[in-house]
């Protein structure tokens, strides 16, 4: 009785070692994957590394997001093909939108969170076959970049060039890939909460309703 136990006991920690594993190996740069013993506290971790379930901390203040200006195809580690701006953060898109026709749905608070990929003429282009690439007129009349008719966003819980904690993220933002497909290489589990919007720009919307998709 004492073997079969022991058997049972060394299969069940083989399975959730295996299961951290792959966890670990599909977390974002920077998630706390430290106490395997503890979910809660992997859970509780600073805003810019939460990984999934609770909400999160606002923002002190709105980043400025500056024009798109280049478009370039990369490779990053544990997700692969992605597309960078300018300054090599990763655009994302978003469930939400529409492709045929293109379309927006983010607004309000959730743009503050995913702030729309925006030009002024034609971006320079690295990597993304020009014929994919277009613009969608936005409510506020701004042109917005599109991927294979997706409109794509950067995402204010990026600390830096080349984070794609955005990713998953309520089940519905999602890494872009150079043909504007969604890249699924790797979906962190459960799907995480996205960072709240800057507090001074949270106060000053009082209209939620563009909130509701992930942010």
């Amino acid at each position: 009785m004492a073997a079969t136990r022991l058997t049972a006991t060394v299969a069940g920690c083989a399975a959730a070692a295996a299961a951290l594993a792959a966890l670990t190996a599909c977390a974002p740069p920077g998630a706390n994957t430290d106490k395997t013993n503890d979910v809660a506290a992997q859970q509780q971790v600073p805003a810019l590394n939460e990984v999934g379930g609770e909400s999160l901390a606002p923002v002190a203040s709105t980043p400025a997001v500056p024009l798109t200006t280049t478009l370039k195809a990369a490779s990053i580690p544990k997700m692969g093909k992605v597309v960078t701006d300018q300054d090599g953060f990763v655009l994302y898109r978003f469930d939400k939108d529409t492709a045929k026709p293109p379309k927006s749905n983010c607004v309000d608070k959730c743009a503050q969170v995913w702030p729309p990929a925006t030009t002024d003429g034609n971006p320079d282009l690295s990597g993304v076959d020009p014929s994919v690439v277009g613009t969608v007129t936005r409510a506020d009349g701004s042109r917005q970049i599109t991927l294979a008719g997706w409109p794509v966003y950067r995402y204010i819980g990026d600390p830096k060039p080349g984070a794609w904690k955005g990713q998953n993220v309520g089940g519905v933002w999602f890494v872009v890939d150079p043909t504007g497909k969604k890249n699924l290489t790797c979906l962190p589990t459960p799907a995480p909460t996205a960072v709240q919007p800057p507090a001074a720009s949270a106060e000053a919307t009082t209209n939620g309703d563009g909130g509701t998709g992930g942010y």
